[in-house]
């Protein structure tokens, strides 16, 4: 992929599922696992799937009248450039700003910090 780009809510959503699952994935899997929850119809998700493919973010081929979706991007690539691109975005990539945030906004309890501690000294050593 040359340059990834952001995805809406509902394709990353189909991309945690390809993920959680053991490839080559088909439009039934993403059906049972999210389309009924949310109340897709089949071609809905065939859709997304198809922009997707469009992105570079899925492969497809065709094995009869079935067609299977491969991933082309892992999980871990596309979170570290929504990181990457939230933390210049919001904390202009300073980690104490972030960390900040958090702090202030009674989102790290006190198990959190000890723990944040503990990976910043593992670390430096």
């Amino acid at each position: 992929m040359n340059r990834m780009e952001k995805l809406p809510e509902t394709e990353f959503e189909i991309m945690k599922v390809v993920w959680a699952n053991e490839p080559p994935i088909t439009t039934n899997i993403v059906m049972e696992q999210l389309g009924n929850e949310r109340q897709w119809k089949a071609p809905t998700a065939i859709s997304l799937m198809l922009r997707l493919v469009e992105r570079g973010f899925l492969r497809t081929e065709k094995n009869g009248k079935e067609r299977m979706y491969f991933p082309l991007v892992a999980r871990e690539e596309y979170l570290k450039f929504e990181t990457d691109n939230f933390m210049k975005q919001y904390h202009e990539n300073s980690f104490l700003s972030l960390v900040n945030t958090l702090y202030n906004g009674k989102k790290l309890s006190d198990s959190d910090i000890k723990e944040l501690m503990e990976w910043v000294k593992e670390r430096s050593d």
